[in-house]
């Protein structure tokens, strides 16, 4: 028989990611961001090859990415909306974790399954800042697709990008509750 954890089970399905931007001050501190970076290193790893590295953006570098995220959205002609959103998480943001994808070689592991690892750390990092009581949002948006941005502003390599910036911090609102999946209309059981 399984060992049931009815607590951790209450949590997945009562989670809630807390919008960015109504997160505040205080964002954890180092010690305090460890231990939800060591829960969302152990993520799933087909042939341990660890596809991922973590860039903690602490609140004094996230008036650079928003100042480099508005030159980066002038240079790509995108509208003052676009740019504004863009660089509206770094406006706003007190820490924010930017999950890396780290393409390796690898003979057994294609490419497809490291880019899976690596949105799964996010949803782990997530999962572990809610579970600590913090509010947290995984973001990414155009500006994490943007080659230029991500080697200007992270320095990142051609093998690396940006899989997502999870912001985590104080919540500042409890969000109301959103409509879920309808698990009838996304669920096919095969029997035979």
């Amino acid at each position: 028989m399984p060992a049931p954890n009815p607590a951790a089970l209450d949590f997945l399905l009562t989670r809630r990611s807390r919008p960015a931007k109504t997160l505040v001050a205080p964002a954890p501190t180092r010690e305090e961001l460890a231990p939800l970076l060591q829960a969302a290193a152990r993520s799933p790893d087909h042939g341990k090859l660890e596809p991922w590295r973590f860039i903690v953006i602490q609140k004094a570098a996230m008036a650079r990415l928003a100042d480099l995220t508005e030159a980066r959205g002038e240079a790509l002609g995108k509208s003052p909306e676009d740019i504004a959103k863009g660089r509206s998480q770094f406006d706003q943001g007190h820490l924010a974790v930017a999950v890396i994808e780290v393409q390796k070689q690898s003979d057994k592991i294609p490419a497809i399954e490291q880019t899976y690892a690596a949105g799964g750390v996010c949803l782990a990092l997530l999962n572990a800042a809610l579970a600590a009581g913090w509010g947290a949002n995984w973001l990414s948006g155009w500006i994490s697709h943007d080659r230029e941005f991500c080697e200007q502003a992270l320095g990142l390599s051609a093998e690396e990008r940006i899989v997502g910036f999870v912001h985590i911090a104080t919540e500042g609102a409890k969000p109301p509750e959103r409509p879920r999946p309808d698990l009838s209309q996304i669920t096919e059981w095969v029997d035979q």
